[in-house]
């Protein structure tokens, strides 16, 4: 296995940018930063994720952090620039690869190799960054045919010293897997909060957790999604008509059990039930059952932590934690999720020390 060892350069000092260079500091690797922008270099480089790159550094590997509409100049650019194996962190790897392969030899090309972690946010920048943003999560490596193995093996490496699982996949499966769980998501989310946009003040005042949940990623760049849909355009436009027949189905369905039938809404309900059972549990693992405990909370300093702390005593681990605030009280009404099984044991437990508490 091929060792990273270091320096790692990484281009463009972004939310993943420094979060690259953030986690290999993190395990002790030399990181050097460059960025058209020298306040985010200096911002990067205030947060402890590398120094400026200077002229006679020579990196081992070069990650490119660049928005999508200048990745496959930065990456030819990386690769001429050096004998590193390069790759990227961009959300699509089919159309920079044809890029780049029309751009530089095959002896160049043998040295890049794509890559995407499964990791993000709403916020951008170099502020946005954490060097733990990649643990835990998937990391596609996604190796071209005429990709040397070491720069491979050398990928994977990066993916693992950021804490992340490295997953091999085809550039085109990488594509079409992304807008499946990601762009046409993202879409959807954004298509449903602009209905939000000019809604009654009265309307919007009844906001719980649900539609947080649903619009939270349409808060995002709209110039870094338009670049990242409009470069996987066939992939994500595919998807998109499947989407759209569904909608014409509920729609009829809603419909028909408008009229008395019920029976097609059912199923397009159910339908949404088994997609969500299929997503992959804990660490990967099968989904376990869940259930919600709520708790009132009041809103002053050092209530959540003692809400966990209590929470802890039972021998119960939260696997997630949602608050809504209400309105007209200084009162957070937070869910937390735990096994189905510690669900009992968790209310009682809560109850007895004075939290109230209902499933």
């Amino acid at each position: 296995m091929s060792e990273l060892a270091g320096p790692v350069e990484v281009v463009g000092a972004g939310l993943l940018g420094t979060s690259v260079g953030l986690a290999c500091r993190r395990a002790g690797l030399e990181v050097l930063l460059s960025d058209v922008k020298p306040s985010h270099v200096r911002t990067a480089s205030g947060l402890g994720a590398g120094r400026p790159r200077r002229p006679q550094d020579r990196p081992q590997l070069v990650v490119v952090a660049v928005p999508p509409d200048h990745l496959a100049e930065a990456i030819v650019a990386a690769l001429e620039g050096s004998d590193a194996v390069v790759t990227d962190v961009g959300s699509v790897k089919g159309a920079p690869l044809a890029e780049v392969t029309e751009a530089v030899t095959p002896e160049a090309l043998a040295r890049y190799v794509g890559s995407h972690p499964m990791a993000g946010s709403e916020r951008s920048g170099p502020l946005a960054a954490s060097a733990a943003l990649f643990d835990g999560r998937p990391w596609a490596v996604t190796p071209h045919a005429g990709a040397s193995p070491e720069a491979v093996e050398l990928v994977d490496e990066l993916a693992r010293v950021c804490g992340a699982v490295a997953v091999r996949l085809d550039p085109a499966d990488h594509d079409l897997a992304v807008a499946r769980i990601s762009h046409v998501p993202h879409l959807a989310a954004v298509l449903v909060a602009a209905q939000l946009a000019k809604a009654p003040a009265d309307h919007l005042a009844l906001s719980g957790q649900g539609v947080r949940d649903v619009t939270r990623i349409a808060a995002s760049d709209p110039g870094l999604w338009q670049q990242i849909v409009g470069a996987n355009a066939d992939a994500v436009l595919g998807l998109l008509a499947q989407v759209r027949a569904d909608l014409d189905a509920l729609i009829d369905a809603i419909d028909g059990a408008h009229h008395g039938d019920a029976t097609a809404l059912g199923a397009v309900l159910a339908r949404g039930v088994a997609g969500t059972a299929a997503i992959p549990g804990k660490h990967g693992g099968p989904v376990r059952p869940m259930a919600s405990v709520f708790v009132s909370v009041p809103d002053h300093p050092g209530e959540l932590a003692r809400l966990f702390g209590d929470a802890g005593q039972a021998g119960v681990n939260i696997e997630d934690v949602h608050i809504d605030h209400d309105p007209g009280r200084p009162v957070g009404l937070t869910e937390l999720v735990v096994a189905e099984e510690h669900t009992e044991r968790l209310l009682a437990a809560l109850e007895s020390r004075g939290w109230t508490t209902h499933r």
